[in-house]
């Protein structure tokens, strides 16, 4: 079994491309597999974000009811959500006001 250079070269050739191919479909293979797991997480997070703000609206809805107040403005789907965050953050202020009012001693 006698064997020029040239054969060896193309053999070689054929094996390098022959790996090359393969590594190049594993790899195309795997970036699919992360594109998908990728999609599919952000899915359940959107999925997760939506279960949690409807509870949440629910809760409030529930303890407004309980006191008799009305539905709460942020119900309904045309309130800006930076609106509403400042709406948040003044409530908070305004609490910290009066604990610190309600905590400082009477003067």
């Amino acid at each position: 079994m006698n064997h020029s250079p040239v054969q060896a070269f193309f053999l070689g050739k054929a094996v390098a491309e022959t790996c090359y191919e393969q590594v190049e479909s594993t790899l195309i293979h795997l970036l699919s597999e992360i594109g998908k797991f990728d999609a599919e997480q952000r899915e359940h997070l959107s999925q997760v974000t939506e279960q949690v703000t409807e509870r949440a609206r629910q809760a409030e809805i529930a303890t407004v009811q309980q006191r008799g107040g009305a539905t709460p403005s942020w119900n309904s789907p045309t309130v800006d959500l930076q609106e509403r965050i400042d709406e948040l953050r003044a409530e908070v202020a305004q609490l910290r006001a009066e604990l610190k009012r309600y905590r400082s001693p009477i003067s």
